[in-house]
């Protein structure tokens, strides 16, 4: 009797404890190389780390996953370091907002979380329009490998690189870097409801753009999204993550 009560008690355990699925903690993310990471893994990582930051805006869904996929494919294809960090800029929020995220690859830890401006033609609050073309003074989407600093007339710059062929493979040719502005400063908006805007370049508030630009400079990758049609449907890189 004794003997099958003990059986019972014992299945009763062990279906209890097979049911039971953890809590993503901090003290318990998975330690791996980003070598390992899977794009599950490393989501399940950074959304720890973005509901901890509890920040008063939130990158989307969607902006993460492509994001994510497309930073370990360019990883996994060599052309990106893989323990360098993966910056999203998220355009399907209005420039009143935080919508630049870097995040640490490895980790999924927030490296940096703030304002950023879009191009001037692209639209006002919101970036609406897009161009890889020349003067066009819009913002161009897709992802990007960053590249040497430099001081040009914004003072201390990050030059970019675009990946994607008819997307923004002339951001070169454009000039489109990260550099600071006054008009990225919050203070901008409290004036104007919004952020001022750039010629095409993803300008930075003044007090953090020297610390980003020096965690992201040299080859590291950038992925400017917005949900928009026409860049998901040309984009070959999207289309294969």
């Amino acid at each position: 009797m004794l003997k099958k009560t003990g059986l019972i008690l014992a299945l009763v355990l062990s279906t209890a404890l097979s049911a039971y699925t953890p809590e993503y903690k901090l003290e318990n993310l998975p330690t791996i190389s980003s070598s390992e990471n899977t794009a599950e893994v490393l989501l399940s990582k950074i959304k720890v780390h973005l509901q901890s930051d509890k920040k008063e805006s939130t990158l989307s869904e969607e902006a993460l996953q492509l994001g994510v996929s497309g930073y370990l494919k360019l990883a996994k294809a060599g052309e990106i370091p893989e323990d360098k960090p993966l910056t999203i800029i998220d355009f399907s929020l209005p420039s009143s907002m935080k919508r630049l995220w870097t995040i640490d690859p490895v980790s999924g830890n927030i490296l940096h979380h703030t304002f950023v401006s879009h191009g001037r033609n692209s639209g006002n609050l919101m970036a609406t329009k897009f161009s890889n073309t020349n003067s066009s003074y819009m913002s161009s989407l897709g992802f990007y490998r960053t590249a040497e600093t430099y001081s040009g007339k914004h003072g201390y710059s990050l030059r970019l690189d675009g990946i994607e062929k008819g997307v923004n493979d002339n951001a070169r040719k454009r000039a489109i870097v990260i550099h600071g502005a006054e008009y990225a400063n919050p203070e901008f908006i409290t004036k104007t409801g919004r952020l001022g805007r750039s010629l095409g370049c993803p300008a930075l508030p003044m007090a953090v753009f020297k610390d980003i630009i020096d965690t992201i400079k040299e080859n590291s990758c950038l992925f400017i999204y917005a949900p928009d049609r026409a860049y998901h449907k040309n984009s070959q890189l999207l289309a294969t993550t």
